[in-house]
């Protein structure tokens, strides 16, 4: 079956994100997430010495406290923020807080890769902020394999990257950030042959890795 206008289904999808961020109910629910977050980090992901997060726009899940506390209970963890590249695709580059950031394009806050007390790092996690996600299976891959699917923001610059980087570090841990609601059934949406699987998904339900 094919999608539907995905442009229509973005701006719906990001619409009915902007109001839900208004619910008095919502910081709960956020909460819910950066909890499951916590917990996840001292059990399934206890083992992981660096993380790429997002800098949050447009109503995405603010996970920044959660993982600052994270390093700074641990000498020689590390944090990581996305820098995009001529090619569309993401290198990352190590972030503390307080660390001067740059504005780019869709104003998204950046590390500046020429600044040269920072460096470029091979994260072990990805933490990715998802406008809707699915579970399921595609025919393209294979059709008996239920996966994670993240539906993005169009500019595919997360699935290039993950395909690249898969190649040199095969057990990076692909995360999606989002919540339960966003959810999307085949009629609504259904992954393409370009698309990267996650390996898991984190919402306020719990971190549910794709063999869970």
């Amino acid at each position: 079956m094919p999608n539907p206008d995905l442009k229509t289904l973005r701006n719906r999808l990001l619409l009915e994100r902007t109001a839900y961020a208004q619910d008095p109910n919502t910081s709960s629910t956020s909460q819910a997430v950066v909890a499951a977050l916590n917990h996840a980090l001292t059990t399934e992901l206890q083992s992981l010495g660096s993380i790429a997060l997002y800098w949050p726009i447009q109503q995405e899940i603010d996970l920044r406290p959660c993982l600052i506390s994270w390093v700074k209970a641990k000498h020689g963890r590390q944090l990581a923020l996305p820098v995009m590249r001529a090619d569309m695709q993401l290198d990352f580059y190590s972030w503390q807080d307080g660390d001067a950031l740059i504005r780019q394009q869709h104003g998204i806050s950046e590390p500046n890769p020429n600044d040269p007390k920072i460096k470029s790092i091979e994260p072990d996690c990805i933490l990715i902020p998802c406008v809707g996600w699915s579970w399921a299976s595609i025919t393209h891959r294979d059709s008996l394999q239920m996966h994670y699917w993240r539906l993005g923001y169009g500019g595919g610059y997360f699935d290039r990257t993950l395909a690249r980087v898969r190649v040199t570090k095969p057990n990076i841990a692909c995360i999606g950030v989002g919540y339960d609601w966003q959810q999307l059934n085949p009629n609504q949406w259904q992954a393409e042959a370009h698309d990267e699987p996650l390996d898991a998904m984190l919402t306020e339900s719990g971190l549910r890795f794709k063999g869970d």
